[in-house]
């Protein structure tokens, strides 16, 4: 292999390895499907991958010499489409149905490429996401139309933030704490009958990093200990600045407003869980950018992910209730894989919010801090942790079960 050849795979695969960190790939996932891509393009590849860092270490088979990049990242956002158009240029790489070039070509039309969806779908799927959140707490009405007002009124901004990089840096504690501030107000002078504290966290759902925790845990699993180690821990900082932005909403509510009235209307019908997962993976679709080709797919994928959930926490207990989900969704995600050629997460990410525990850790730090508990749930702490166990469990042992074809 002559300089030149060596010169533009690596750039290559440091180009590919950048593009998938930042659509939100995990690192052990994206370390082995950089391992794949270095073999097929007939190099030795060495890749360390952490939430910020990434570093890659590539050269000819037979040389000495080695090639050392190391580049300063902030975190992923997930980014499904992006991810599977980038998944398909390998493949055409692979099969030689594009050139090397071509496909570098591509990977810059990827990164430019504009959200697929307008802001007023986005808009929509914001307030969808809290209010279907508040229906699977089994809240009440009341608390799910708050949720959904206050949820279009967090995206704007989520909006403000794109163009003012001091708003970015304190969106999650600024989010939090004027959904407190709004609910307070509402609990007092319009609508006494709602839940605060559950509407405060419906509204500010998109962002509880109950998906980092597991990605982190099950990077841990993975023996990934430095990758991981830092996604728990970034989850963990960003549960405590919302929780904190939250805490000092109410605060500054019951101050500014009065004190709530401790009213409580009844909760939704059992059956409005049902559509409240529907209503939930639809706005994810949107949130996390998904091709509307695999729309469907991921629909299915929560719905698997709840009903497997229940039978399992019917017949073995909450907690491994969440195994027997996990263990569905993961078999499901590499049928999907195998199937349609495309990567698991594309769909199994949908099945994992549902069955992921982050409102649980919210709701345990709450009950912690105010002593009080915004839902009756017995024994939160040691059902969080197991869940959260039983969730990484369940992938483990549906990997065992179904390999899938590709790393991704």
């Amino acid at each position: 292999m002559d300089s030149a050849s060596f010169i533009e795979k690596r750039r290559f695969i440091v180009k590919l390895g950048k593009m998938l960190h930042k659509f939100g790939t995990p690192a052990y996932r994206l370390e082995a499907h950089l391992q794949e891509v270095a073999k097929l393009l007939q190099i030795g590849g060495s890749f360390a991958i952490t939430p910020t860092v990434l570093t890659f270490v590539l050269w000819i088979p037979g040389d000495e010499n080695e090639y050392t990049h190391i580049s300063r990242v902030t975190p992923g956002e997930l980014d499904l489409g992006a991810l599977s158009y980038t998944d398909e240029l390998v493949d055409a790489l692979a099969s030689s149905k594009l050139t090397l070039q071509d496909v570098n070509q591509r990977l810059d039309q990827i990164a430019a490429a504009p959200n697929p969806y307008s802001r007023w779908a986005t808009f929509a799927a914001f307030g969808a996401a809290g209010g279907a959140f508040a229906m699977l707490m089994r809240a009440s009405w009341h608390d799910v139309f708050w949720a959904t007002v206050l949820s279009l009124i967090v995206y704007l901004f989520v909006l403000w933030s794109m163009k003012s990089r001091r708003v970015a840096h304190m969106l999650e504690p600024l989010v939090a704490l004027i959904s407190a501030l709004l609910a307070t107000a509402v609990a007092v002078y319009i609508d006494p009958m709602i839940n605060v504290p559950l509407v405060v966290l419906s509204a500010i759902i998109v962002f509880i990093p109950g998906l980092a925790l597991t990605l982190g845990l099950a990077e841990l699993a993975a023996r990934h200990l430095v990758s991981g180690t830092a996604r728990v821990m970034d989850a963990v900082m960003l549960l405590f600045k919302l929780y904190f932005g939250a805490f000092l909403g109410v605060a500054l509510g019951q101050v500014l407003f009065g004190q709530i009235p401790p009213q409580i209307a009844p909760s939704v019908p059992q059956w409005t869980s049902w559509l409240a997962v529907a209503i939930l993976c639809g706005s994810l679709v949107v949130v996390f950018k998904a091709r509307l080709r695999h729309a469907l797919w991921g629909l299915l994928s929560g719905f698997i992910a709840y009903a497997a959930s229940l039978w399992g926490a019917y017949y073995l207990g909450l907690a491994l209730g969440a195994f027997v989900g996990a263990f569905a969704v993961g078999l499901y995600g590499n049928l999907f894989n195998r199937l349609m050629n495309a990567p698991a997460s594309i769909v199994s990410l949908q099945g994992m919010i549902v069955l992921v525990p982050g409102s649980k850790t919210y709701i345990g730090l709450n009950a912690f801090v105010s002593g009080q508990q915004m839902v009756s749930t017995e024994q939160l702490g040691q059902q969080t942790f197991l869940i959260f166990m039983s969730l990484v469990a369940g992938f483990i042992f549906a990997n065992v079960a179904l390999p899938p074809r590709k790393a991704l």
